[in-house]
């Protein structure tokens, strides 16, 4: 269709988190991103931390395996409320711009919010 090739310049609309059989799929579009990584209030990543047992390994890493610009990951997640952003090339915090669920992060910024049931 001749409307196609215009699309491209939309910000996609993303799901906010949602439920899927591999867990929790976390979702961030960022096409120029080197590294995308979800960090979270839960123990596993505690805002990329983590726990010391994972060591080096980069904790919250999202992947672009298509290269279509949109970084997935899957996390397993008990029922709980849980805050987290997006770490863009491991400089730039993000709140989830499809989330409209926020809560201060008493920084003068928002944490994006996810109430699993």
């Amino acid at each position: 269709s001749a409307c196609g090739s215009s699309l491209s310049f939309i910000k996609r609309r993303l799901p906010p988190p949602a439920r899927t059989d591999k867990g929790i799929l976390f979702q961030f579009d960022a096409p120029s991103a080197h590294l995308v990584q979800v960090a979270g209030s839960w123990p596993e990543n505690n805002w990329l931390s983590g726990q010391a047992q994972t060591g080096s390994f980069r904790i919250g890493e999202m992947t672009d395996d298509d290269h279509d610009g949109v970084w997935t990951r899957y996390e397993n997640l008990p029922p709980g409320r849980y805050q987290y952003k997006f770490k863009i090339d491991e400089v730039n915090w993000k709140e989830d711009p499809n989330n409209p669920q926020k809560v201060d992060d008493r920084y003068g910024g928002n944490n994006s919010l996810l109430i699993v049931k």
